[in-house]
């Protein structure tokens, strides 16, 4: 009878931190990618993109968390729409700002719009994803505390962002958010739609002088102004 007892109390505690030992190489390595990506020319950054892609995917089937709470599921989709309502208002109050100091570059038309940007829009579904499901996720499994793991997830997902000055602040702020909204409402959807639309309010409203064409990292150093460019 003892000695079924120390078996049982010595067992769920190995597992945890076989789990967490899991967690933090899934990490380590998606987030070591992740980095290089960001900071590797061509044409090394697309076969280190496409190596962070795969170990990203493979680390998520083998650490599958479930639909629910991975946010994929509807059950708090309806529940946080508000997020999604509240972004469109700033957007229009950022959008007004834009026209009023002469900052707004929007495109045409709708269609030019959508054009312009359906690739970012999955782009920043993708980030959701990064920060949410493969950041918070993993350093709630490694962090004694949910504060820490959410601010550690908005660290590693600013320092990404890293050197635009624009960026880094929003992602910041975002981040924690974000993480925060996630543990609450358990939904990817409404982020993802939040995060797109605070991406496109940016790129349309602030100089590409200030964001360098929404670039991070390689990227926003190396970047140059179209009539830069054009007259080189």
């Amino acid at each position: 009878m003892q000695a079924h007892n120390l078996e049982s109390y010595s067992k769920p505690p190995t597992v945890a931190a076989a789990r967490a030992t899991r967690a933090l190489v899934e990490l380590s390595i998606g987030y070591g990618l992740i980095l290089l990506v960001v900071w590797t020319p061509q044409p090394w950054q697309r076969m280190l993109f496409w190596a962070a892609l795969a170990w990203i995917v493979a680390a998520t089937v083998v650490s599958f968390d479930g639909f629910s709470a991975m946010g994929l599921s509807i059950r708090g989709f309806l529940r946080s729409l508000w997020i999604v309502a509240l972004a469109m208002l700033l957007a229009a109050v950022s959008f007004t700002l834009a026209a009023r100091f002469h900052t707004s570059h929007i495109p045409a038309s709708p269609a030019l719009l959508v054009e312009r940007y359906w690739g970012y829009a999955i782009w920043a579904f993708l980030q959701e994803f990064l920060l949410l499901d493969f950041f918070l996720l993993r350093l709630l499994r490694l962090l004694p505390d949910v504060k820490m793991a959410v601010i550690a997830a908005a660290g590693l997902f600013t320092i990404a962002h890293l050197p635009s000055p624009i960026l880094t602040l929003v992602t910041l702020v975002w981040g924690l958010s974000a993480c925060l909204l996630f543990l609450r409402y358990r939904s990817l959807y409404t982020l993802g739609m939040a995060h797109v639309i605070f991406g496109v309010c940016i790129a349309v409203t602030v100089p590409l002088t200030v964001t360098h064409n929404m670039k991070v990292g390689l990227g926003y150093l190396k970047y140059r102004p179209p009539a830069l460019t054009a007259n080189r």
